[in-house]
């Protein structure tokens, strides 16, 4: 799918997000990436294969 030089990551390596953006839709929260996957602005993912990637933001500590 990827005609990239260096090729883009595929979607089952963990540097997936790393792709090319091929479609930015900011005003619905979402994103596609050269390699299939969908990309929320939650940083959910939704994978070619339709298996989805929770949102893995890093959490904020409280301060005391």
């Amino acid at each position: 799918m990827c005609q990239h030089q260096p090729p883009c990551p595929p979607a089952t390596a963990s540097d997936r997000e790393a792709a090319h953006l091929v479609a930015f839709h900011p005003e619905q929260g979402w994103g596609l990436l050269c390699n299939g996957v969908v990309l929320f602005d939650d940083t959910g993912e939704l994978l070619p294969d339709g298996s989805s990637i929770p949102a893995h933001r890093a959490s904020v500590g409280v301060a005391a």
